[in-house]
């Protein structure tokens, strides 16, 4: 069997992460893709980072794919690092072809992964094309490093048939969609709902005041007349 792993916090998951797969289960000619749902990324900040169920529920509820599995795993066998989960898998699912899916940004930075190196070492990898990003992740430590395990991409198709180090990068997807993006505008978005209610209140308030005001001066005005 040819499982192509996709591993992220999907937060939020977007269109461009179905469309990865989609790419590299037709490309690689793949039995299934499992989405790996991880509860943070040790390099990014996720104080903000939406709880592990409902990110989960998001991307089952995006892909809706007989052939794409949305899983937890690495809450459950309480991993971190991306060289631990498949190490994992490895030692449980021998049988299996393993093919690690990642975007044409994280092989930018895929030189500060914790033992990127063995990383390449344990499964082939297949790097998809991103806007932007594509146009310099090759030449990055970690391209410039694995430069001669790099396979034409009209063979991609053996690639989970290959003994790693080997790569091969797919082209054909030009998506400006982003999950850091999306997440930034959802932030954005928050303080303005939380402000809304204290405005409002404030509004409230002012009126409440004041027609208390009016009912003392009413008040005040009977007393008056009832002297009078």
């Amino acid at each position: 069997m040819r499982i192509g792993l996709f591993g992220g916090t999907f937060d939020p998951p977007h269109q461009a992460h179905l469309a990865a797969a989609l790419l590299a289960l037709k490309r690689l000619k793949l039995d299934r893709v499992w989405w790996l749902v991880t509860p943070g990324n040790p390099l990014k900040n996720t104080g903000d980072l939406a709880p592990l169920p409902k990110r989960i529920a998001a991307a089952r509820a995006l892909t809706h794919h007989p052939r794409i599995d949305v899983t937890g795993l690495e809450a459950v066998i309480k991993t971190r690092y991306t060289y631990d989960t498949i190490s994992w898998l490895l030692a449980r699912c021998p049988g299996v072809r393993f093919v690690w899916i990642m975007g044409a940004d994280n092989l930018r930075s895929f030189h500060r992964w914790q033992k990127w190196r063995k990383i390449a070492e344990l499964v082939p990898i297949v790097v998809i094309d991103r806007l932007g990003p594509s146009l310099y992740a090759a030449a990055s430590p970690a391209g410039n490093v694995l430069a001669r395990a790099r396979i034409p991409e009209y063979i991609a198709a053996a690639l989970p048939d290959r003994k790693a180090p080997v790569w091969a990068f797919l082209h054909g997807l030009k998506s400006p969609l982003s999950s850091t993006a999306l997440r930034a505008l959802r932030t954005r978005r928050s303080p303005g709902k939380s402000k809304n209610p204290k405005s409002s209140g404030k509004k409230r308030g002012s009126k409440t005041q004041r027609r208390k005001t009016a009912a003392k001066a009413r008040k005040r005005l009977a007393r008056k007349k009832r002297k009078t």
